[in-house]
Order: structure tokens, then C-alpha cells, then sequence
């Protein structure tokens, strides 16, 4: 009998934890972001960053499918709604972004062709800030400036929510000059989606 009290306790023990793991987001994204092991034979080049120099490091493969082609529309919004975690480093969401430029560009796409347009709100509005006001909430240099700015040199338009503004209690002269201001992020998302701009939400 004893025995198969242990039995039961263990297999729902282990029914309870695989459920648990299931249904944690962030430990199976913890897995796709941060692979446990990286080849050691990789060779130099294997990550690239063909066109935002020094963000959004990809892998490139010619012969994957569904390559991105420069006779398709080209245009997305992105949604960038999050914080990182390390306010020294810059926000992971808008490395995705740099992430896409580099496949579009990798894959052939010219620069001139892409009509990407990111839309920041949420807790990503700090990201936003001039380098001096980052600095008085932050207490580091804003690590953001130098990513939007590298995105920008690639034609992608980089906006903000002034409803975010507004709830962070910031002013709007506080954001870096070189931001787009917009009424609210959900509407630019509706606004372009209705133009024919695909949504990705980073």
C-alpha cells in the first residue's frame, strides 16, 4: 500500500511541475532567446549585423524559406511595450528590431524599400528619453540613444506615445529630439495596419 501512495504522490508531483513549465512564458522564452549551448566552431561571421552596425546580431542562411523579397510591400509596426531588465543596456525589443532590419537587408532587401515604422509605449518609454534625463532618473547614460540612432540611419521611424508620456508623468521636450511624437501607440498600430503595414508586437 505504502508503496503506492509514493507512486501516486510522485507521478502528480510530476504532473503538477510539467504543468507549471507549460504554462511559464518566460522560462520557455528564456530557452528560445539564450540557447544553453553555442557551437565552438563557429566561425567569424557566422553573426552578422549587415545593416544596424553593432545591434540585432542574426545568422544568416541563403537557402532558408520564405526570404524576404524586395518586390513585397515591406512595411511593418512594431509594438514596443517593455522594459528591460539592465536600464544600462539597451532595450531588448528595439535589438529585435534591429533584428528584422538585419534579415531584410541580409536577404536583399535595400533600405529604400523598407517602410518600418516602431511604435514605443509602456514601460519602453524611458528608452526614449534625452541623455539628460536618463541620467537624473537612471543614473547611467541612456544606452537606447545610440540603437534608435542607428535605426534611423536605416529609414526606420521611431515614435512615441504621448499617452505614455503623459502616465510616466514626463514632459514631452524630455524625449530625445529625434522621435517622432504621436496621440498613442494604438492608434499609430491601427492607423498604419489599415495603410497595410504588418504588425509585430517585440
Amino acid at each position: 500500500m505504502r508503496s503506492v501512495i509514493t507512486g501516486a504522490l510522485i507521478a502528480i508531483t510530476s504532473g503538477l511541475m510539467g504543468a507549471a513549465l507549460c504554462n511559464n512564458h518566460a522560462f520557455f522564452k528564456s530557452l528560445t532567446d539564450h540557447p544553453a549551448s553555442v557551437s565552438n566552431d563557429q566561425s567569424a561571421g557566422f553573426w552578422i549585423t549587415p545593416a544596424v552596425k553593432g545591434y540585432g546580431e542574426i545568422h544568416y542562411e541563403r537557402s532558408a524559406a520564405f526570404q524576404p523579397t524586395p518586390d513585397l510591400s515591406n512595411k511593418i509596426v512594431f509594438k514596443v511595450g517593455q522594459a528591460g531588465d539592465n536600464t544600462s543596456l539597451p532595450n531588448p525589443a528595439l535589438e529585435k528590431v534591429a533584428q528584422v532590419v538585419n534579415f531584410y537587408v541580409a536577404a536583399g532587401v535595400p533600405t529604400n524599400k523598407l517602410r518600418f515604422v516602431v511604435a514605443v509605449n509602456g514601460g519602453a518609454t524611458p528608452a526614449m528619453l534625452d541623455n539628460v534625463h536618463y541620467q537624473k532618473i537612471y543614473g547611467t547614460d541612456n544606452p537606447n540613444l545610440k540603437l534608435i540612432s542607428a535605426l534611423q540611419s536605416q529609414g526606420v521611424k521611431v515614435s512615441i506615445c504621448d499617452q505614455a508620456i503623459a502616465w510616466h508623468h514626463y514632459k514631452k521636450n524630455w524625449i530625445a529630439g529625434s522621435v517622432i511624437h504621436t496621440p498613442s501607440a494604438l492608434t499609430t498600430i491601427t492607423t498604419l495596419q489599415n495603410r497595410g503595414y504588418a504588425f509585430l508586437e517585440m
